[in-house]
């Protein structure tokens, strides 16, 4: 191969690498503000299955009230570990109301989740805060969303706006799912690989 051609072919790569780099980073930048909900089943079973979404219907009913004036992530944050002991409580509840003897586990923590579009809004994959709530022994199927901004809880209409949350470019990012679809599946199995990693070490 030329010199030349070596300069062009180098040239492109690098190009393309700056690239992701730039979108990767837009991706992590959007992470970083965002606190998603994770409910896990005790099991896969009907009976199971359909008590945790009553269950998640119950906590988002609650967090509506109580998360509707947050402003940011961490005071989604701080709200979250304030109310963990209520949160448990709310599941708790409804848990023994239909009937069964699981307990809840509520925790804050920070987790790895794949892609994932709600209606026209696309999250990158990447680590995000959640709040985890486990029913039972947690062995089910899960079930996640967006705590905040409030995309699930139907929160004020003036919170549930991402363009209060984003910038411009995060905005682009995921409001154009079409337009970074390869982008998209790009950093999913980079921040997979690197979840996968990390688990080693």
């Amino acid at each position: 191969m030329k010199i030349f051609e070596k300069s062009l072919l180098s040239s492109l790569i690098l190009a393309m690498l700056f690239n992701f780099a730039s979108f990767q980073t837009k991706c992590e930048n959007i992470s970083e503000k965002v606190l998603r909900i994770h409910i896990l089943a005790n099991s896969d079973s009907k009976e199971d299955q359909d008590l945790k979404l009553k269950v998640r219907d119950k906590i988002l009913e609650y967090a509506k009230n109580e998360f509707r004036l947050v402003k940011d992530k961490n005071e989604a944050l701080a709200l979250s570990e304030e109310y963990k002991d209520k949160i448990k409580n709310v599941a708790e509840s409804e848990i023994k109301k239909l009937g069964y003897d699981y307990k809840a586990k509520v925790e804050i923590v920070n987790m790895h989740f794949n892609t994932r579009q709600y209606d026209d809004i696309t999250l990158p994959a990447g680590s995000y805060d959640a709040l985890r709530v486990i029913i039972g022994d947690g062995k089910g199927k899960n079930w996640w969303c967006v705590m905040f901004p409030s995309i699930c809880i139907g929160s004020c209409e003036e919170n549930s706006k991402t363009d209060t949350v984003f910038n411009e470019a995060e905005n682009d990012v995921i409001n154009n799912k079409d337009k970074y679809e390869f982008k998209f599946k790009c950093v999913e199995v980079y921040e997979n690989c690197k979840s996968w990693l990390s688990g080693l070490f």
